[in-house]
């Protein structure tokens, strides 16, 4: 699914963590801002991510996304996009409603007589009364 960038708004920040002087100086973290009611996305897919259980899809219907591994801004704007694709790809996914099925009658015999085996085992076990 493709998202136009001028739907996306991204923001420098200081990262956290170590890093010497150079996490004092440089705002190397980036913050990704994506408005899900504002965008083009399809209204299904829209209505998936907005009741979507996450903590990075905000009650405002934002999602934030917060990269900071990268030493560079772009390597970290790169990875928020990804996170932001992987995003709604999993939530335009669809899954398929499950089938209630029941066990054939060989298999309901098979555990049967599993069990009467298993049975006489613990059986044979127990003390032996004269």
């Amino acid at each position: 699914m493709l998202i136009p960038e001028k739907e996306v708004e991204f923001s420098a920040v200081r990262a956290q963590g170590p890093g010497g002087q150079n996490v004092n100086k440089v705002s190397s973290a980036v913050h990704l801002r994506f408005d899900i009611r504002a965008s083009s996305l399809p209204d299904p897919v829209k209505e998936r991510l907005l009741a979507w259980p996450d903590q990075r899809v905000s009650k405002d219907g934002v999602v934030v996304i917060k990269a900071q591994t990268a030493r560079t801004q772009e390597q970290n704007k790169a990875e928020a996009w990804a996170r932001l694709l992987e995003l709604v790809a999993q939530a335009s996914h669809i899954p398929r409603p499950r089938r209630a099925t029941k066990p054939t009658q060989s298999a309901k015999l098979r555990r049967l007589r599993r069990k009467a085996v298993r049975a006489e085992v613990k059986a044979g076990r127990s003390k032996v009364v004269d």
